[in-house]
């Protein structure tokens, strides 16, 4: 942790992929800096990088929801998400996907990766009263449940975003802190809106939002 006096000009980047994900009047003002990335790893990567080359932070933080695999995390709860990979980089060949790794395009423990996974390795996060999950990132969310219990099979995540694996990849390359803060919408396959809990989602993570910021914005 940084001394009180470094603390207090700690500058944080927010980003989040949606307008409708963040309340401004909600933010605390004084050292935090809002992006808006756009949806999805290409325009992650693009805006996050471009926005760390114009100017310095202590730490990035990434709010969204997301959906959930695991049916112990109800829609409205917030999760910190530890670890994080690219779920559908790869092939598929006959019905059968292989990631890059598999298919020997690219070594799984080469940096930043570790057994394919990018994790989160900042000492804050075990301070939070957050359940800490894995998240899996992907180019096309659906409801299939083929491509569901494919990604459970090979991977056992916790919940499914368009954009955390981007955030890691980036913060790790820059070694620079960063949170994946995600707040479950619905459970991963149900695309039928009106059973999803978007309002009280939202709601939630902006709450948690507010008490991470003011927590690393507090004295040590």
């Amino acid at each position: 942790m940084k001394a009180k006096a470094e603390f207090c000009r700690m500058q944080i980047l927010l980003i989040a992929a949606t307008e409708m994900e963040i309340r401004r009047e909600g933010l605390p003002t004084g050292g935090v800096d809002l992006l808006i990335t756009g949806v999805g790893v290409p325009a992650t990567i693009y805006h996050l990088q471009k926005r760390l080359h114009q100017l310095d932070y202590d730490l990035v933080i990434q709010a969204g929801i997301a959906g959930s695999f695991d049916e112990s995390i109800q829609p409205g709860e917030v999760v910190l998400v530890n670890k994080d990979r690219f779920a559908d980089l790869g092939t598929e060949e006959k019905g059968q996907f292989r990631s890059v790794f598999e298919y020997g395009l690219a070594n799984s423990n080469e940096f930043p990766f570790e057994d394919g996974w990018l994790l989160n390795k900042n000492p804050a996060i075990p301070d939070f009263p957050l359940l800490k999950a894995s998240g899996v990132t992907i180019n096309t969310i659906s409801d299939s449940q083929v491509q569901k219990q494919r990604l459970l099979d090979q991977y056992d995540p916790g919940i499914e975003s368009m954009e955390g694996a981007a955030l890691h990849y980036v913060c790790l390359q820059e070694q620079l802190p960063f949170i994946q803060l995600r707040s479950i919408s619905n459970p991963v396959g149900e695309r039928d809106r009106s059973k999803w809990k978007m309002t009280e989602a939202v709601s939630n993570l902006n709450r948690e939002l507010e008490r991470l910021i003011l927590h690393f914005k507090s004295t040590t």
